[in-house]
């Protein structure tokens, strides 16, 4: 679901993330034609890193336990 909200909104997708600055960078690129596809790469390139450091947590967490 985040990705579709990627893809339509990028700024929404970087505001839920909690990144309010980049969302409002992102916004105003958004506004232009041009700039809504360096803005969808950014806002699903925010999402894979944000995904992929839930990961390597949940690893190291694990790694602890053991």
């Amino acid at each position: 679901m985040r990705y579709v909200i990627a893809f339509f909104l990028p700024w929404l997708s970087l505001f839920l993330q909690g990144k309010i600055l980049s969302g409002i960078i992102c916004l105003i690129l958004q506004i232009t034609i041009i700039g809504w596809l360096p803005a969808f790469i950014w806002a699903v390139a925010a999402l894979n890193r944000m995904y992929a450091d839930r990961r390597t947590n949940r690893i190291i967490r694990e790694m602890r336990r053991a």
